[in-house]
């Protein structure tokens, strides 16, 4: 079998062999079998589900909450000849229609959704007609409430698993320690279709499904920890030392637009990234940092994930993650090519305080929850017993000025909120700018009073989108302003400008999260939060941030060993190039030198003779060498040193 999959390997991918356990994945998923991954960031993830994609009749669905990711991927499958489609917001709802169809038609091979998707009513009546080889769950950790990533959107996959139960899964994840990888198994219900014994690769056994498992061993990857006082020259003489792409990550989105700028005017080609710009100007600096135009991005955890950037040669954690998990997969960015890179974390006393800090932010007290539920019901005048299923826009700036909260606060009470069952707290939902056209293309090709700027607008628009004048349509403002060569601003001021003058009906788009009462408005008094909800995760929030500390301050253990032993491996060796390696073999080293050092001055003494210490250069060591080692011969009385001479107070015998 493994020869079929050589050939679609060779003949798609022009590689000769495959790497690691990704044949052994392959084999499994398509005989059948419940399958989990565990392979590091750069471990060749996407090649285990889509080789056997081509290689099995029908279409594989590919579960991923990265939008950036479904573009790269489906992009990239189609220049090599492969028929891929994804389903994401901001997408027609003709488009998504279209889609799907294909896929139930047959011609569609992978088809990407993000977990959101899977409830959809039109997705799943649109899947019961499809003939599905297997399903792909990437970034798997995050169905695990467990994990440092959990996404409720997650907890779907396991209803489509119902829709079609003969339908294997395979579950990939680069981050999850041995208590996730058994929630992995247990939310997916993984099970073997025989309902067998079978085991995995890595010498364990496991009931009902196989696990194949990569060490999580970076041998190109040094891991650094430095203590920096001040941070921004640290990380200026970081890059200055380092060739190559490099990736800068920081917390806030306010840092990632300070720090590329004191980068820049400090000589370096950088710039930054977050969730909140528009996903037009992240694509052009996305693809900009990928064409090595931009050397150092800066940027949020937003940036990383799902990108194929393989020469990453160095990066850097300007603050310090709330996890070990978040650090390694992050990290994990540099080297992908398997040549030596770095991840160097940027370390001071502050830092503590900063991370004791986030527990109380994203654990707020009990009560204050509670006060944020009723707070809630007042922002949107529901009354208890009501609002079951009502959905409305969140505008947290605005709630939090009304009621005098702080807004990190009120987002982790919406999200513990959620957990417990009372809301549904969609952060993320994007209504993108529509366009309709008033007036028919022919009236408006006799339009006289049209500016150049206007011209160029609508014919970008006429270009890039179609039945503008049957309906609305969703238009990016982002692209349009790259197409024209125009400001953003420009363009969304011309689009209102013709809109005022009724050529066409502008809505402009915005980023506002929206929530739905999962239930109805309870009494303050009776809002109940289960201890899984809160102690438990409370405590596990905790010891992620302990576990990130210790990390940081253990410098007596090779930091690739004590990430290893994190993830459960413990079959490990030192590394000989973190700063931890590096600083007790030079230790070592200077130890053995002195050693030297001090039997070479004895012998030179051996013979029981006054010798004058200038003899002492005839032995060829190094003077700060000598400096260490004589005070001590004086000290101990091996050696007397007296108007210039040295002499060796040890009988012979007792010469060491």
């Amino acid at each position: 079998m493994r020869n079929e999959y050589s050939h679609l390997l060779k003949r798609y991918w022009g590689y000769d062999s495959f790497r690691s356990i990704q044949a052994d994945i392959i084999e499994s998923i398509v005989s059948g079998h419940d399958t989990l991954g565990l392979m590091p960031t750069g471990g060749g993830k996407s090649i285990t589900f889509q080789v056997p994609a081509l290689a099995m009749e029908g279409v594989c669905i590919v579960i991923t909450p990265l939008i950036a990711l479904m573009k790269d991927q489906v992009q990239n499958l189609r220049r090599r000849g492969i028929i891929a489609a994804a389903i994401y917001s901001g997408m027609q709802h003709d488009e998504i229609v279209r889609t799907l169809e294909n896929c139930i038609l047959g011609s569609t091979k992978l088809l990407y959704v993000s977990p959101e998707r899977l409830g959809s009513e039109l997705f799943q009546a649109k899947l019961r007609h499809m003939l599905v080889s297997f399903i792909t769950v990437d970034e798997a950790h995050c169905i695990s409430q467990w994990g440092y990533d959990f996404r409720p959107a997650y907890l779907e996959i396991v209803n489509i698993r119902k829709l079609l139960p003969n339908v294997p899964v395979l579950a990939l994840t680069a981050t999850a320690t041995p208590k996730v990888v058994d929630d992995i198994q247990q939310k997916l219900t993984l099970t073997a279709p025989s309902g067998g014994h079978t085991g995995g690769d890595n010498g364990e056994s496991h009931t009902g499904f196989n696990v194949f498992s990569m060490s999580f061993e970076r041998s190109n990857l040094a891991y650094i920890v430095r203590t920096a006082p001040d941070k921004l020259n640290e990380l200026q003489r970081s890059l200055s030392e380092t060739d190559g792409s490099a990736i800068v990550y920081v917390r806030s989105r306010r840092r990632s637009k300070e720090i590329a700028s004191w980068l820049c005017e400090a000589g370096h080609n950088a710039t930054f990234f977050h969730a909140g710009l528009e996903q037009s100007e992240k694509d052009r600096r996305q693809n900009e940092w990928q064409q090595d135009k931009i050397r150092v991005m800066v940027a949020t955890n937003a940036f990383g994930m799902g990108i194929d950037k393989p020469d990453v040669r160095i990066v850097v954690h300007y603050d310090c993650p709330d996890s070990l998990e978040a650090y390694f997969q992050e990290a994990g960015r540099a080297g992908r090519d398997g040549k030596p890179a770095q991840a160097v974390l940027l370390y001071n006393t502050s830092d503590n305080a900063k991370l004791a800090k986030r527990i109380d932010e994203n654990f707020p007290p009990r009560e204050y929850i509670k006060e944020v539920y009723e707070h809630l019901a007042y922002y949107y005048q529901i009354a208890v017993g009501d609002g079951y299923g009502v959905v409305k826009e969140f505008d947290l700036d605005e709630f939090c000025r009304r009621f005098h909260h702080f807004p990190v606060r009120v987002h982790a009470a919406l999200l513990i909120l959620q957990r417990a069952g009372y809301i549904d707290y969609d952060e993320a939902r994007d209504s993108q700018a529509r366009v309709h056209f008033l007036i028919g293309r022919d009236d408006l090709y006799r339009l006289r009073q049209l500016s150049g700027a206007d011209e160029k607008v609508i014919v970008a628009m006429l270009r890039n989108y179609g039945g503008m004048f049957a309906d609305y349509t969703y238009i990016d403002e982002g692209l349009i302003a790259q197409l024209t060569s125009l400001a953003r601003l420009q363009v969304h001021e011309i689009l209102k400008s013709l809109s005022q003058r009724h050529l066409l009906h502008f809505i402009p788009g915005k980023h506002i999260p929206h929530i739905r009462y999962a239930q109805r408005r309870e009494d303050t008094q009776y809002v109940s939060i289960p201890r899984e909800v809160y102690e438990d995760r409370l405590e596990q929030y905790r010891q992620r941030i302990t576990a990130m500390l210790n990390y940081i301050q253990d410098d007596s253990r090779c930091r690739s060993r004590q990430l290893l032993a994190y993830f459960g491996e413990t079959d490990t060796h030192d590394c000989h190039q973190c700063d931890v390696c590096i600083e007790q073999e030079g230790t070592h080293k200077d130890a053995e030198t002195e050693e030297n050092a001090r039997q070479d001055i004895l012998k030179l003494l051996s013979d029981g003779k006054r010798h004058h210490i200038t003899e002492l250069f005839s032995l060829h060591l190094p003077k700060d060498v000598v400096l260490q080692v004589m005070p001590h011969l004086v000290q101990e009385e091996v050696i007397r040193q007296e108007d210039g001479f040295i002499t060796c107070c040890l009988r012979e015998g007792k010469r060491r």
